[in-house]
């Protein structure tokens, strides 16, 4: 059910020369965030569009490719509200393992990432791809390791968004939880971190360019030098 009152929306900080793409891509953001929480309802268009500075014209097809997304509902009498996940989705969400062997799920990124990619490629729209460019542009082979661990989990959870199948994005995220342990070596040293942003750019290139085959051979090469950096360092 919506709040009885329109939840506050933060300004769209970043602009480009797309303004639907990039309020799109501010929605999607606070969406996954939490800032806008499921069911929370937005301010009326007029009200929107004066507080965001943007025109009515502008925020009416970005509020479209979210509705296209199924983040958000709009309805006479209810206004825009940010829908509930699927039942399915949130039941693989809550998918309870004790104890997971890091070579099972390593082996389980490597089956589903490559697919995820792929679909990504075909499916993304310059909202998705805006998304994915800054969080390339704040990654860096110089910062910290648990920051550039928490920029890796955000590329990747955008890629299985833009994919566009809500199954695959919560399966995903239980994959993410899974692996984060590796994640962690593989950002202890500078020379992971510097291979995970090229392997990054990669596939955003391929991403970009929507070449599917090229963002699956991307994603392959990629978790593939994850695997031989983190046997590297084991073997040390």
């Amino acid at each position: 059910m919506p709040t009885s009152a329109p939840s506050p929306v933060p300004p769209l900080l970043r602009r480009s020369t797309n303004i639907s793409a990039a309020l799109a891509a501010h929605f999607e953001r606070l969406i996954a965030t939490g800032e806008l929480a499921p069911g929370a309802r937005l301010p009326g268009e007029r009200e929107l569009s004066t507080s965001m500075a943007v025109s009515r014209a502008s925020l009416r097809e970005a509020m479209h490719e979210l509705e296209q997304k199924h983040l958000i509902e709009r309805t006479p009498g209810r206004g825009t509200v940010v829908t509930e996940p699927s039942a399915q989705a949130q039941a693989l969400r809550q998918l309870a393992v004790p104890a997971v062997e890091q070579d099972d799920a390593a082996e389980l990124r490597v089956l589903v990432e490559p697919s995820i990619a792929a679909l990504a490629a075909r499916r993304a729209t310059d909202a998705d791809l805006l998304q994915l460019a800054r969080v390339l542009d704040a990654s860096s082979e110089d910062l910290r390791p648990s920051q550039s661990v928490e920029l890796d989990v955000e590329f990747h959870a955008l890629l299985s968004r833009a994919a566009r199948n809500p199954l695959l994005a919560a399966l995903h995220e239980l994959v993410s939880d899974w692996t984060l342990p590796v994640r962690q070596v593989s950002h202890r040293r500078r020379t992971g971190r510097r291979d995970s942003v090229a392997g990054h750019r990669a596939i955003y290139d391929a991403v970009a360019a929507h070449d599917a085959d090229a963002a699956r051979a991307a994603m392959e090469d990629h978790l593939g030098d994850v695997r031989a950096l983190v046997a590297d360092q084991d073997q040390r």
